[in-house]
């Protein structure tokens, strides 16, 4: 019986055994058919990329540094925080001694006489309209003049916050009627002061700045990384900076290029060890490569890949055949590469046969 040609053989099987499902990408095949076209299959083995190290600044996360500035203008008459000192939220920085205070306190106790007066004089026309002696429209009147006080005493009152009276400073300003032109500058937040920018016995205008403060737990890193490395690296990959001790996960990824330097930005949150670190602090990242934007990764032959539109493919062993998984190649040598995909772990890939295989996916076959 003459021998059939490799090529009758496979248009019979293919036309014979295999479904191809274009939607589900899945080609249905025994492994009888498997052997007889020369298929053949192997276990997908993991790969861990080497680490990187790459240049990164330390900086302080957007939201943890504030300046403090002066509310009104004055003259400093004490410092109470000096740089590197740890703060509370509310403890005072610096003491001020400002006229435009007086001024403020002043107005605000007036508002605050006008208001009860005001309060009064609607009570009393309140009363006279219900026994109906006065008319309608004066105790309207009297009742808007009652809006108008309790407005402008709000607004002297909010004056006096905004000057750095506390809501304690402005009770005891109200009940005592003592006029003061000292003001203490608080913290606005549990930090650490960078940097003292004025002294004793300077006078400064009003949003003139004092103080730079900031929380110095976490930290962020703003790392240099060339655009080979973005197919590697992705949000919740793990970063150290082992010179320090420390370590956390990438953030962010940028979506621009530095043109001097083809890098792109990685922002990295250091959750570990960020005492040791500095803002500012010019330090070696690195990064180790294990979690990617597709998935894990996976050393695989090159045999085993086959491409189509410009795309990477392998063919994955399912019960009833093979089922056709789009791949990220990461890195590609001269006999295996590195490729990226969402596996488990224990599939096996066709190693051997995959023209066949792209061929069945294409729809490949005939009548005999």
């Amino acid at each position: 019986m003459p021998r059939m040609s490799t090529l009758c053989v496979l248009t019979c099987v293919l036309s014979w055994a295999l479904a191809h499902n274009a939607a589900a990408a899945e080609i249905q095949i025994s492994a009888a058919q498997a052997k007889s076209m020369g298929i053949e299959t192997a276990p997908v083995s993991t790969q861990k990329l080497p680490a990187f190290g790459f240049p990164a600044q330390v900086v302080i996360p957007a939201g943890q540094l504030q300046v403090v500035s002066a509310p009104l203008s004055g003259l400093v008459t004490e410092t109470l925080a000096a740089p590197n000192q740890a703060v509370h939220k509310g403890q005072p920085l610096l003491r001020l001694q400002s006229p435009a205070l007086v001024e403020a306190q002043r107005g605000f106790l007036q508002a605050l006489m006008q208001e009860r007066l005001q309060r009064e004089n609607s009570r009393r026309d309140e009363r006279l309209f219900n026994e109906g002696i006065i008319a309608n429209s004066r105790y309207l009147t009297s009742r808007n003049s009652l809006a108008e006080a309790e407005a402008a005493l709000a607004e002297r009152r909010n004056m006096l916050r905004l000057s750095g009276m506390s809501t304690d400073d402005v009770a005891k300003l109200q009940s005592q009627h003592a006029l003061t032109s000292v003001i203490d500058i608080r913290a606005p937040l549990d930090a650490v002061v960078l940097e003292q920018m004025v002294q004793v016995g300077q006078r400064v205008e009003t949003a003139a700045p004092l103080y730079k403060v900031a929380q110095l737990t976490p930290l962020w890193l703003e790392i240099s990384a060339p655009l080979d490395m973005l197919a590697t690296v992705a949000e919740g990959a793990p970063v150290t900076v082992p010179a320090h001790q420390a370590a956390g996960k990438i953030l962010s990824v940028g979506r621009s290029v530095a043109a001097g330097s083809q890098t792109v930005m990685l922002r990295a949150e250091v959750t570990e060890g960020a005492a040791r670190l500095r803002a500012g602090q010019m330090v070696e990242a690195v990064l180790s490569g294990d979690v990617s934007a597709k998935g894990a990764q996976w050393n695989v032959p090159n045999a085993a890949l086959t491409r189509q539109q410009g795309k990477a493919f392998v063919f994955v062993q399912t019960p009833s055949g093979f089922r056709v998984q789009e791949v990220t190649v990461i890195r590609e040598g001269a006999d295996s590469s590195v490729i990226s995909v969402a596996l488990r772990g224990d599939e096996r890939i066709a190693v051997r046969g995959v023209v066949a295989l792209k061929g069945a996916w294409q729809g490949l076959g005939g009548t005999e």
